[in-house]
């Protein structure tokens, strides 16, 4: 009985955290990976994904369906995606419509939340560097400079094509697994963001069927260069973390509009209070144990 509901407690532990993931991929500005690193599953996530190998394919192409069965158990940490992939696929599913109603009508007030999430997790993953050296400094600059510039640019006018649209996958994918840049964001410069949300909202099997299969492949590569860096310079990799979710704040910064001194102490509670969610997710996580 214990094991059962020990196996329960996790599937749903790791189901709220694809639920907080998917919530934060939706939202240009907020990245999945950082909720996945401070709610400490990300180093696990990134781990998983980059052990798949399709190894169990070829003896499934020769008939040989039980020695497929276990590679497949090997390579594949079905009791981490399974209930974060449903998590992450309830919370975009859900969240789409609230997302585009927010971002129309409380413009200032949404990304004054987003603020308060990014300074968080930039908090708790500075936390995590061990010391100060000049070595994570400087990358911790040159992390702040490329996302403070990559956040300025205009989005690209570009068509809709399947094409178009698997290769935003494929790069969106790689910025919602780093923490700091947000893979909606991307899809908003790449002009494809809006389209994707409407795409999800009168459920277009080919353009989301495509858009998914683009941001696997793109997964399956990415993975294995963040699991490398995580390994083998956890610090500077971290540092640079750090320095994306800080010039991130440039986007949040140019979207809201302050009209009166009522509007700037709310925008400034709805800051603080998201900053304060991060913090209690991150302790409250941080016990939870795989």
């Amino acid at each position: 009985m214990n094991i059962v509901n020990n196996k329960l407690k996790n599937f749903l532990a790791i189901f709220l955290r694809g639920l907080f993931m998917g919530t934060a991929d939706i939202m240009p500005g907020v990245s999945g990976g950082t909720i996945a690193l401070i709610t400490g599953i990300y180093e696990r996530l990134i781990h998983s994904i980059s052990k798949i190998n399709f190894e169990f394919v070829k003896p499934l192409l020769k008939g040989n369906f039980q020695e497929s069965k276990t590679i497949l158990k090997k390579e594949v940490d079905f009791e981490l995606f399974i209930p974060l992939l449903l998590g992450i696929g309830v919370a975009i599913l859900s969240m789409s419509r609230l997302m585009q109603f927010l971002l129309t009508n409380y413009i200032t007030y949404t990304y004054a939340v987003f603020s308060g999430l990014i300074l968080a997790s930039a908090y708790i993953v500075y936390t995590e560097i061990d010391g100060f050296s000049v070595k994570n400094f400087i990358f911790g600059i040159i992390g702040f400079a490329f996302a403070f510039i990559f956040v300025g640019l205009n989005p690209i006018q570009a068509n809709h094509s399947l094409l178009i649209i698997f290769f935003s996958g494929f790069v969106a994918i790689c910025a919602m697994i780093l923490p700091g840049i947000s893979g909606a964001f991307v899809l908003l410069l790449l002009g494809q963001y809006e389209y994707m949300i409407n795409a999800l909202n009168k459920f277009s099997l080919n353009e989301i069927i495509t858009f998914v299969v683009g941001a696997g492949l793109g997964i399956l590569s990415f993975s294995r260069i963040l699991d490398y860096l995580l390994k083998n310079h956890e610090s500077i990799t971290m540092s640079f973390l750090v320095g994306l979710m800080l010039g991130t704040l440039r986007m949040p910064y140019q979207k809201i509009s302050i009209a009166d001194n009522s509007a700037i102490i709310f925008s400034v509670l709805l800051g603080i209070i998201a900053f304060g969610i991060v913090m209690i997710m991150e302790k409250k996580f941080r016990y939870i144990d795989y």
